[in-house]
């Protein structure tokens, strides 16, 4: 007897189209089938029995029907999120035949986090272009919450930074590169530079640059906040980047909290200051997130190597 996954898979390697995918994904993008016909340039007749055809051969109801549209099922958005990964590596490998063409010998996406954006990663794209100049290499810089849902939907090969433990943990595999911690850095004209033994209640009159509240770091720093009084910073700035805090701090007498490894160039050639206060918080790993070696191009596999041979001479 044949199971009903092999039924249906039957059906989509015999009768899916990427037509029907297109529109699946265009009806949960607009929650109308009329917006994503006329996205596709069909009827809305025809729209709508391709869906019943896509529901049909998949045994699922893929939308609810609703006055105000349609909304995606826990089906439906299996599909639609598989959809989009499809079509993301068919842009994958278009980009790729061209990079080919024009004589490139691969390409590379990845997305960076703070943490690794000034050491690591520069490092290890030198490296790759020295083994293979002609490798094509893109670079996508943001939080987790921004650059994970790319990496899962194919738009980026893999992501090089602080590892987050706390979503998308069975649909990603985590590699550690190097342990980091926190340091609280400083403009070289701070009142606090240079001082020992720095405590915190000598830091709570000045203000602060903070990271995004979507990131564990900041949730981190807000619990700290909390068991010290209930301490409120008297001038707070959220930024993610680095050369505005850089300039900031340069400029007024703020406290910005980050990875060791991002301030360590900055604090060798005197343009920040560590202070001398050690964060009792943050410390963690550095490394990749990807969705498996499996979807890495050889282009790609050839950066994470890289990567990985950069972080074990730092360590050594």
């Amino acid at each position: 007897m044949i199971s009903r996954h092999s039924r249906i898979l039957d059906r989509a390697l015999t009768r899916l189209k990427l037509r029907q995918l297109r529109l699946l994904v265009a009806v949960g993008t607009h929650g109308n089938i009329q917006n994503a016909a006329r996205e596709l340039g069909v009827s809305q007749p025809a729209a709508t029995k391709m869906i019943q055809d896509l529901e049909l051969d998949f045994e699922v109801t893929l939308f609810s029907r609703t006055n105000r549209g349609v909304i995606p099922t826990v089906f439906g958005e299996t599909l639609i999120r598989h959809g989009r990964l499809i079509f993301a590596q068919v842009s994958n490998a278009a980009q790729e035949l061209d990079d080919l063409n024009e004589g490139n010998s691969g390409r590379v996406v990845v997305g960076t986090l703070l943490a690794a954006s000034t050491g690591l990663l520069p490092a290890a794209i030198d490296r790759l272009l020295t083994d293979r100049p002609k490798v094509a290499v893109k670079i996508s810089e943001g939080t987790n919450e921004v650059l994970i849902p790319s990496l899962l939907s194919g738009k980026i090969d893999m992501v090089v930074g602080r590892l987050s433990t706390l979503r998308y943990r069975e649909r990603i595999t985590r590699e550690k590169l190097i342990e980091d911690r926190i340091v609280a850095v400083v403009g070289p004209k701070h009142p606090l530079a240079g001082k020992p033994k720095v405590s915190f209640d000598q830091i709570r009159p000045y203000g602060w640059l903070l990271p995004p509240l979507e990131t564990t770091l900041r949730r981190q720093v807000d619990q700290f906040f909390i068991n010290q009084q209930q301490y409120a910073p008297p001038r707070a700035i959220e930024s993610v980047s680095y050369l505005a805090n850089r300039a900031l701090l340069q400029s007024r007498d703020l406290i910005c909290l980050m990875p060791e490894e991002v301030t360590a160039q900055d604090v060798g050639n005197g343009n920040l200051a560590r202070l001398d206060w050690t964060v009792p918080f943050g410390r963690g790993p550095i490394g990749i997130s990807l969705r498996s070696d499996d979807s890495l191009s050889p282009a790609a596999r050839a950066f994470k190597a890289a990567l990985h041979e950069v972080a074990a001479e730092r360590a050594t």
